[in-house]
């Protein structure tokens, strides 16, 4: 162990945080930045086996290269008397584990969580890293409300060539046991228990473990033995969430399944999409607001009996008319998807209109498409860079501005794929309701015109024509004409 005030390079030793058996961590400060780190340093013994010290150094710089909000950062990498370190930030809060102990999360919080989780396995998946003993132990949650995931790399991940046979691990923390498998009983993938090559789809098992220990408060698979508990992530479907929680909603525990298949293939194919779906699920409560109210409009005081009066006989036979004819309706209520500052260009609906597909600006980032659903916690990208969302049809197609590339219009699956670029020098669209085409808005010289189908003129204008619309029966189209552009 080594003593207050041992330095390490630049790092001076202030305190020992923990120990286990893939080292110890201690508290320390960086004398070049007067900034609080966590050191942690790999057992003396450990540090003699050649491949162990070289598979540590290569690990950890892999880290190093991780830079997201949801994954520990690691700062720097050195050797001290022959025992190797790695210096990254140092965290406030408590572990997964510690936080289970008093008990499973409210939900809410719960999917909060697992949605932050997700992203940092997406962003080391897409890295080709691959954690491979993701369990609450390892994943932190810091005092306000920050999720990391720990120990990515640290001895816990293998070149390709290198067989997970041949990989063994201790920790006397987590009852990691001696000589099994690589990684921890009960979080296990069944490809990892059978000594098969890990993939993301392994993390994503052990995800959905974590999150069903979150939901139920007790461990999906559990037993009295090591091979009681292989066995039954080999053979068994662990108890209903709803069993222990009635008001779990449907779709998350679907979702909790999907990651637990026994089939790698069944399960979701990437740490994004398990993100995407967690984020579709309307679990947030409170987040209605009400309708915004308008502009109080000023009366001067002598026309003020008037107009009250005037009100009250209008207000009395619109409500007479209402009343008979349309019964009351429901004020409608507004709900917040985008939390990040920028500039919002279009916006639509997918078919099913459970989901908004929207082009915006966000953080001073260049224009992108983004997906959001109601209740979710946060947007995902589409993947398509410097584009726009023009509309989407009842067969899933989107139409899509490319402003870069002279204002091209082009067509993607909302399932995804690559734009189909067709035509120039657009500023609107929208689908026809079958689908089957695209009316458009273009400029042609001095004029501006709305085409349908496109390269049949509709309408032209010396001034400039926006948002045109297809009618429900699509035999007629709306559009706003501005006379001039000074409009």
């Amino acid at each position: 162990m080594l003593k207050t005030g041992t330095q390490l390079g630049p790092y001076t030793i202030v305190s020992l945080l923990g120990s286990g058996g893939m080292g110890e961590v201690y508290r320390a400060c960086d004398t070049r930045l007067s900034r609080d780190v966590a050191i942690k340093v790999l057992p003396a013994a450990m540090a003699k086996d050649g491949e162990r010290l070289r598979r540590f150094e290569q690990e950890a710089k892999a880290t190093g290269m991780l830079n997201h909000p949801n994954i520990l950062a690691v700062f720097d990498f050195g050797l001290y008397e022959d025992a190797p370190y790695i210096v990254s930030e140092l965290l406030e809060g408590q572990s997964l584990r510690e936080l289970l102990r008093n008990g499973r999360p409210p939900v809410r919080k719960a999917v909060d969580y697992a949605i932050q989780i997700a992203h940092g396995l997406a962003a080391a998946h897409e890295k080709g890293i691959v954690h491979r003993d993701l369990k609450p132990e390892n994943i932190f949650t810091s005092k306000d409300g920050r999720v990391k995931i720990l120990d990515f790399g640290i001895a816990k991940l293998s070149k390709p060539d290198v067989p997970d046979e041949e990989t063994r691990f201790y920790d006397s923390n987590v009852n990691t046991m001696a000589g099994a498998v690589m990684g921890t009983p009960g979080y296990m993938s069944p490809e990892q228990i059978r000594g098969k090559a890990a993939d993301p789809r392994s993390d994503i098992f052990a995800f959905g473990a974590i999150l069903y220990e979150m939901l139920s408060g007790k461990r999906a698979f559990d037993g009295a033995s090591l091979t009681d508990i292989n066995a039954a992530i080999l053979r068994d479907d662990p108890p209903e969430i709803s069993q222990t929680d009635p008001t779990i909603p449907h779709g998350l525990e679907h979702i909790v399944r999907h990651c637990l298949e026994k089939n790698a293939e069944e399960r979701f194919h990437s740490a994004r999409d398990l993100a995407f779906a967690l984020q579709g699920l309307s679990v947030a409560s409170g987040t209605q607001s009400r309708v915004a109210q308008g502009p109080r409009v000023q009366f001067s005081r002598w026309k003020l009996p008037l107009y009250t009066a005037l009100a009250a006989v209008i207000a009395l036979i619109c409500g007479i008319w209402l009343g008979k004819h349309l019964g009351y309706t429901q004020p409608h209520a507004f709900q917040q998807l985008t939390f990040r500052r920028g500039t919002i260009h279009f916006a639509r609906f997918t078919p099913d209109g459970n989901t908004v597909i929207y082009g915006a600006k966000l953080n001073g980032e260049d224009l992108a498409i983004f997906t959001s659903r109601p209740g979710s916690l946060e947007s995902r990208s589409l993947e398509i860079p410097k584009a726009d969302i023009l509309s989407i049809s009842s067969t899933e197609n989107m139409a899509i501005l490319l402003p870069d590339e002279g204002n091209t219009l082009a067509e993607v699956p909302l399932s995804g794929g690559a734009p189909r670029r067709r035509e120039s020098n657009i500023q609107f669209a929208d689908w026809s309701p079958d689908g089957a085409g695209l009316a458009v808005v273009r400029d042609a010289g001095v004029k501006n015109q709305l085409e349908f189908p496109i390269g049949k003129v509709l309408y032209s204008t010396a001034g400039y024509v926006t948002n045109p619309r297809f009618s429900a029966d699509g035999k007629l189209i709306a559009f706003i004409d501005h006379p001039s552009h000074r409009d």
